[in-house]
């Protein structure tokens, strides 16, 4: 193989790995707008179904356990989904809600002889 065929290997290569990263950037926005978008739906109905203490209090969850707060969330759009919702959820239902569904902790006790 001469340099001319060489060169123009790594020209050919560099275009396919370019063209690769400009499709896959492409996606990768593609997504982000769509996660976006499911975001802003999540925020809507959680609006409605929410009293705004009860959205404070999963905001405050979000920010020290955001799986579990993500969990209730999907919980909270499949009750409302189904219709087992009437009316809005309080503060004080959603403290139920979350003890429910927040696993219970053993209690070990160590007792030296």
């Amino acid at each position: 193989m001469g340099d001319d065929e060489l060169n123009e290997l790594r020209r050919r290569r560099m275009e396919d790995i370019q063209r690769q990263q400009q499709q896959q950037g492409a996606m990768d926005e593609e997504m982000a707008r769509q996660r976006q978008q499911q975001d802003a739906q999540i925020h809507m109905v959680l609006m409605q179904i929410l009293e705004p203490e009860a959205r404070e209090r999963l905001n405050t969850i979000k920010l020290t356990r955001p799986e579990f707060a993500q969990s209730v969330e999907k919980q909270l759009i499949i009750l409302a989904q189904s219709g087992r919702l009437r009316g809005k959820i309080s503060d004080e239902m959603f403290k139920g809600l979350l003890a429910q569904l927040t696993p219970q902790k053993k209690d070990y006790k160590i007792t030296r002889k």
